[in-house]
């Protein structure tokens, strides 16, 4: 994997570069569609492509061990084979899965993590060896180091202990990673983790020890999980002053659309979230003009496209009031139409960021569409 910065916006730390891979170019600052169980919920992997412009997309280590599991993984050739996406592929660790498991008998330990599969209850064990083995065999392009993510709100004391064995596994993947070789013909790439919950000395201490591995990019993680969005951009400039500029910077889980812009501001290249997907399945709808509850009874009889400022087909061709009933109906192809919609803005947002940030106005723009974002249409 290769990164080259092309462009640094005068005014803020927001950058445009390009992620060279294996399977393809990524264009930065980028978002990268979740796809946990290899599929992003709803869209065909066509409309991913043509239609969305999606570069890379997600996959999940916990969610695809645990079905299809590594065995169908590995006779069908990796992730890219078995789905069909012949673009670049993220993998998340399962750190944030094991966090999430909080309360179903999860055991940490220095070792690893126990867990119960949500599925059917058996038992599994997640250790940083055996974790890089299996995106060996999903075969993403850039896979995550095992970590830890704190809850939030959390002690300073178990943040400390949390961060330290964190950087113990990490230190455990990367002699892993540089003592496998890939499966499928294509180079993968180990991103490290910073973490230290929301305590500033911590955070910096983890930075500079992530750096310190020298690897090809770096995640910032243990954000967007409940704190307030002031202490996420505070500790997110924090970690990205440290941080390589001349490597992406990659900001797991956030967010909304106004999250993203305030973290391009802040120098992050990178970010994914379920939001656009799941919040479209309920009704939302992320518009150039603000934000549309499409169950409304004002769209009942708006024939308007659901957002002519978009060239995608789902935005331009179907219009409010054809959604809204859908959606009221419980119709599968709602929740499609709105999630290729929602899909196509956070793609348009940094794309046009991009363009922005080369172009040398990017915090104007900023200024401007960030006042239309957080509205209630």
């Amino acid at each position: 994997m290769k990164f080259t910065l092309k462009s640094k916006d005068p005014q803020s730390k927001a950058r445009a570069g390009f992620i060279e891979t294996d399977h393809g170019i990524i264009e930065t600052p980028i978002f990268m569609p979740v796809g946990t169980a290899g599929t992003v919920k709803a869209v065909h992997q066509r409309e991913l492509r043509e239609d969305i412009g999606a570069q890379i997309i997600l996959g999940n280590t916990y969610h695809l061990y645990l079905r299809p599991g590594t065995e169908i993984l590995h006779k069908a050739g990796g992730l890219h084979a078995f789905n069909g996406w012949d673009r670049p592929i993220l993998t998340d660790s399962g750190g944030y899965q094991v966090y999430s498991l909080a309360g179903t008998g999860r055991k940490i330990n220095e070792e690893g993590v126990v867990f119960k599969s949500h599925i059917d209850g058996g038992v599994h064990t997640f250790t940083p060896e055996n974790v890089m083995d299996i995106q060996r065999v999903i075969g993403a392009d850039i896979i995550m180091a095992f970590d830890e993510c704190t809850p939030y709100p959390c002690d300073f004391g178990y943040a400390r202990k949390s961060m330290e064995m964190t950087h113990r596994w990490l230190a455990r993947c990367c002699e892993r990673f540089d003592n496998t070789t890939p499966l499928y013909g294509h180079s993968q790439t180990l991103f490290p983790i910073v973490q230290g919950s929301v305590y500033k000395d911590l955070r910096k201490q983890s930075a500079e020890t992530i750096a310190s591995f020298g690897r090809e990019g770096n995640a910032i993680g243990g954000l967007s999980v409940g704190e307030p969005a002031d202490i996420m951009y505070e500790l997110t400039e924090v970690v990205c002053d440290i941080l390589p500029a001349d490597k992406p910077r990659y900001l797991m889980g956030v967010g909304t659309p106004a999250n993203i812009l305030e973290c391009i501001a802040l120098g992050v290249d990178m970010f994914d979230c379920v939001m656009p997907t799941r919040n479209a399945r309920n009704g939302m709808i992320f518009t150039t003009e603000g934000i549309v509850n499409i169950r409304n009874e004002k769209w009942k009889d708006d024939f308007s496209p659901l957002d002519p400022g978009l060239d995608g087909y789902a935005s331009s061709f179907y219009s409010k009031a054809y959604l809204r009933h859908l959606v009221k109906s419980g119709e599968m192809l709602g929740a499609q139409i709105a999630s290729i919609h929602n899909l196509t803005f956070y793609l348009w947002l940094v794309r046009t960021a991009r363009e922005k940030i080369m172009e040398g106005n990017f915090t104007l723009w900023k200024k401007e569409i960030e006042k239309k974002l957080n509205q209630r249409l």
